[in-house]
């Protein structure tokens, strides 16, 4: 009788212990969280010690269900994370709802993170990069890459790249005309110029040009690409360019070629087309791409822009780059603040839009093997951020929903496996 009642209470022991392995713990991405920004970290960094983790897209603002593990809750409660304890019934539950045939909601499963590159010079810039700042503050890995890396082929070895705040036309940002005779804009050319000569180039903007087509070919070979504020047209405008000048003397030291416009090939493009370019050294555009300050002009408190929804179980990858806990963001600009919608090309998914003003903020598509994303702006915290001006304190902004938009871009390539399935 006495072994019979052991033997019994082994048993319950045991499936006491199978259920709280099956109990879940759920990271909430609506109002309820307490930080957005480090809660992306906490799963990026889960998924990379080789744990599970489902995303549950268009679940309380794209919430994240994981496995009982006191590594997550402490990591969790230690960056001021919220999360909720649930057992495996409830959990199954959840699971359900999501999957619910005619809901808009989808259960993706992350399985390997991406390894992490952002293209950035070594030496400091008068400005900062936001996609930087977001990954430093979630306490996301990456390594800097810049011109040398890329051209010797280093891309092979990342799965996911940035492009900081750049200019591939090597026009240096087009900050002649006020900066000129600045330390940091002479030390900059300078440095270009010198990197451009020792790696074989005559001039800066046709190094720009093959670090550009080197970038396309390793999206085309299966990279991710996220690219802001300037780093995203004159991409573009770099690839249409090949073969052709279209740097003013000032940047290049000779001139444009007179039928540069006439002669750029559209079709070499990621995001856009039909645009003019702009020649005048003077002007801080550089192309008729963006949507410039006097065009834009609208009072601070009513720029905003609005995400689509998507459908959670047929576009799963879209649907994952808008996640959010609000459905309408507020502006900001940059160098590239916004996109002429007439200049997208058709077949580009845009993401974002401001509404009635025909300005496009975020689109995403597909090259090759890979996908690239392009978010328009500098600092989704900082309206008008200016050369020179501080860092954003993301400790002022835990719960931003235009920061968060940069970081599900590093966490849907972690979902590969699971958008070829559908």
């Amino acid at each position: 009788m006495i072994k019979r009642i052991l033997f019994i209470s082994s048993l319950l022991l045991l499936s006491a212990s199978d259920l709280f392995s099956q109990q879940q713990i759920l990271i909430p991405m609506d109002d309820t969280q307490t930080n957005h920004l480090k809660a992306y970290g906490v799963i990026f960094n889960h998924v990379t010690d080789g744990y599970p983790v489902k995303w549950l897209l268009n679940y309380r603002g794209g919430s994240f269900m994981v496995t009982v593990d006191n590594d997550i809750i402490r990591k969790s409660r230690l960056r001021n994370v919220s999360l909720e304890n649930i057992s495996s019934s409830k959990a199954a539950s959840i699971v359900a709802e999501v999957e619910r045939p005619g809901s808009n909601t989808s259960v993706v499963n992350l399985e390997k993170a991406p390894k992490i590159a952002v293209y950035t010079p070594d030496q400091a810039l008068p400005w900062d990069d936001a996609v930087t700042l977001a990954l430093t503050y979630a306490e996301v890995e990456y390594d800097k890459i810049w011109d040398v890396e890329v051209l010797e082929g280093k891309l092979k070895e990342y799965d996911w790249l940035h492009l900081h705040h750049e200019d591939f036309t090597g026009q240096f940002g087009k900050f002649w005309a006020s900066y000129n005779s600045v330390p940091w804009y002479i030390a900059q050319v300078r440095q270009m110029e010198a990197m451009a000569k020792e790696l074989g180039y005559s001039k800066v903007s046709e190094q720009k040009k093959e670090v550009a087509r080197t970038i396309k070919e390793y999206v085309g070979n299966g990279g991710f690409l996220f690219a802001m504020c300037s780093g995203t047209d004159t991409f573009d405008i770099a690839l249409a360019a090949e073969g052709i000048d279209i740097a003013p003397t000032q940047f290049d030291g000779d001139a444009v070629d007179p039928n540069a416009q006439e002669n750029l090939d559209f079709s070499k493009t990621f995001a856009f087309e039909d645009f003019n370019i702009i020649i005048d050294p003077y002007q801080y555009e550089h192309a008729d791409i963006d949507v410039p300050v006097q065009i834009r002009e609208i009072d601070q408190s009513l720029d905003f822009f609005t995400l689509f929804e998507f459908s959670a179980k047929w576009d799963p990858v879209p649907t994952m780059l808008t996640q959010n806990h609000v459905s309408s963001v507020k502006g900001f600009y940059g160098q590239t603040t916004a996109f002429r919608k007439e200049k997208v090309k058709s077949s580009v998914v845009i993401l974002a839009e401001s509404p009635g003003r025909n300005q496009v903020k975020y689109i995403h598509s597909n090259y090759g093997q890979g996908t690239w994303t392009f978010y328009a702006g500098h600092d989704p915290e900082d309206y008008t951020h200016r050369v020179n001006d501080p860092p954003t304190d993301l400790d002022l902004h835990p719960n931003s929903p235009g920061y968060r938009l940069i970081l599900n871009n590093i966490l849907f390539p972690a979902a590969k496996k699971k958008k070829k399935k559908t």
